[in-house]
């Protein structure tokens, strides 16, 4: 198996860490701003195609801040996990806090560790499901981190990716690049970060078609890989099958 793949980022993997550990603050505030608060739903979306109920231990790779560990969480209880991997500890620092108001409330929270999506500290087979959302396109090498998701999960279990793609069709096309090519890099200076909000709109263009990244897929060893698109086809949603 190769482990090339598209690229998927313009930055080096210490130049992306550096970005995200700028822009933590204001990771949450932006995402909701960009997505007027939907990507909330769609995590909850990429959390029902992962397919996990009680008991189960899942993988959430490139976890940021922590939302889709913590809607995977409702999933698994009780007596599941859900670990929350990063390779930012600027984000992983805010993903714990969060945590900890949750588990001050009573409620079952995910672990938050740190860990490189291309080399993940796991076992083969640790895991029911493992999910990305929103960091496939950020991964230096796309191949590798798709086949470490795979490694990591059990036969049968499911492999889940929820990433910004290009629409094809207009008006949508024409708003998406209005979107992000004006308005989201205009936003991170705003925000006070030009670069990181540059760096967002190159890497979407940059990230595979959702064909290519079924394909991207099913050459690490996911069988049934299916997509959906949502949003108006500005998301995808992709989930596969690790085979025997």
């Amino acid at each position: 198996m190769t482990t090339s793949g598209p690229p998927s980022g313009t930055l080096p993997e210490q130049q992306v860490r550096a970005m995200f550990d700028r822009i933590a603050s204001v990771y949450d505030v932006m995402n909701s701003v960009m997505t007027a608060g939907l990507h909330h739903r769609w995590r909850a979306r990429a959390a029902d195609l992962a397919r996990v109920g009680p008991g189960d231990r899942v993988l959430d790779v490139a976890t940021g801040t922590g939302d889709l560990a913590l809607e995977l969480m409702g999933r698994v209880v009780p007596g599941g996990e859900v670990v929350g991997s990063d390779f930012s500890d600027g984000m992983l620092a805010l993903a714990r806090r969060k945590a900890r108001r949750l588990a001050a409330q009573g409620r079952p929270v995910p672990r938050f560790e740190w860990g490189d999506a291309l080399r993940l500290p796991y076992g083969d087979d640790e895991f029911a499901a493992s999910t990305v959302g929103f960091g496939a396109r950020n991964f230096s090498d796309l191949q590798r981190g798709l086949a470490e998701m795979a490694r990591v999960v059990r036969v049968g279990g499911r492999v889940v990716v929820l990433e910004i793609t290009t629409p094809t069709r207009a008006p949508l096309s024409t708003f998406y690049r209005l979107w992000f090519d004006r308005v989201v890099p205009l936003l991170g200076r705003l925000a006070g970060d030009p670069d990181a909000y540059s760096y967002l709109p190159d890497s979407v263009k940059r990230f595979p078609p959702p064909h290519d990244l079924a394909a991207a897929m099913a050459a690490v060893g996911l069988v049934d890989v299916r997509w959906i698109l949502t949003a108006g086809g500005i998301i995808a949603l992709h989930a596969g099958t690790k085979a025997a």
